[in-house]
């Protein structure tokens, strides 16, 4: 039996979401092979013991957390085979902790130091992404202190946190009478934002993983969205029942964008899994928008979706991602 500790929580703003992925993994593992232990790190970064069925979920629009009141636990207290970090976000998703198993010999589930520090940052991935030949949105990136200008992209754009996750801070613009909030409210996330060209296009994604030693792409899904939300917001995602997964997709080009996923997937020295997010425009253009290095696990989650479109159980994903990290440990 393999002995697997998996982390949520965290410092960061998706803490809570986090939360939920965990309670997700935590019931669809496979426990004639795994043995799963929970650990939680809470919104103050003190790390915490809970029992194995503690359950979190959005109730009444109410997200979990982490208690802190929970009895705390050492890192050199975690006697296990391998963790399962399903953190979210600066602190669990930005190459920090990946750092933290690198250096106690502690084999974990995921992206390494360089992709995950790498995916994490918007703009950096996105120059990688264009000297790949990956087409990406016209953008720029303001720091704090920097003149608040749309520098000519026009409008709508787009306003984004840099290193943020499920869409917390994002704004579309539509006027420049309003760039400056949302600009300042994106800086509450992040010390760099991101302004990008709004595009016009349909949001299709596709699921990557490592499998078997081979990088593996999931059917194309496109992401349908409540004409009452203007984007695939954090309410949309997760506090509402507004979006629709279609999968396959309904496109001309299901191949390329694979083929596109997995030249993302590669380009940032990824492993064991990421999902990549496209604009599908109406001219058959393909353009990256970002690389989840942990993308979200929970019940309504794109990731587990596309794959059991394509073939693959929840369950099935969970266990090749253990066997994956336990195979590069050796």
């Amino acid at each position: 039996m393999i002995n697997v500790a998996i982390i949520c929580g965290g410092k960061s703003s998706e803490h809570e979401i986090s939360c939920i992925s965990a309670s997700g993994v935590i019931s669809a593992i496979d426990k004639s092979k795994f043995n799963p232990s929970l650990i939680g790190i809470t919104k103050s970064g003190k790390w915490v013991s809970l029992p194995i069925d503690t359950r979190f979920q959005i109730t009444d629009d109410n997200l979990p957390e982490v208690p802190e009141n929970a009895p705390e636990i050492k890192i050199d207290q975690i006697k296990v085979d391998v963790v399962f970090p399903i953190l979210h976000g600066p602190f669990g998703e930005d190459g920090t902790i990946q750092g933290l198993f690198e250096m106690i010999d502690m084999p974990y589930v995921g992206n390494g130091v360089l992709a995950s520090a790498v995916a994490m940052d918007k703009d950096f991935a996105k120059q990688i992404f264009k000297a790949h030949g990956i087409q990406v949105a016209p953008g720029f990136v303001l720091r704090r202190g920097d003149e608040i200008d749309d520098r000519g992209l026009g409008y709508p754009l787009f306003v984004k946190p840099a290193r943020g996750g499920s869409s917390r801070g994002t704004h579309k613009v539509k006027r420049k009478e309003d760039l400056a909030s949302a600009v300042n409210d994106a800086f509450k996330y992040d010390s760099k934002v991101m302004l990008e060209k709004a595009i016009p296009g349909r949001e299709v994604e596709c699921a990557v993983l490592e499998k078997d030693g081979k990088v593996q792409c999931s059917v194309p899904g496109e992401i349908k969205i409540d004409p009452k939300f203007e984007f695939y917001d954090f309410e949309a995602k997760y506090l509402d029942d507004a979006t629709t997964v279609i999968a396959p997709a309904e496109i001309n080009k299901s191949k390329e964008i694979q083929e596109a996923a997995i030249e993302a997937f590669i380009s940032l020295g990824c492993s064991g899994l990421a999902r990549v997010d496209f604009f599908y425009t109406a001219d058959n253009q393909i353009i990256i928008n970002e690389l989840n290095t942990m993308p979200g696990f929970t019940p309504k989650s794109v990731f587990p979706k596309l794959w059991g479109v394509s073939g693959l159980g929840y369950t099935e994903i969970i266990s090749a991602l253990i066997e994956t990290a336990l195979s590069k440990s050796k």
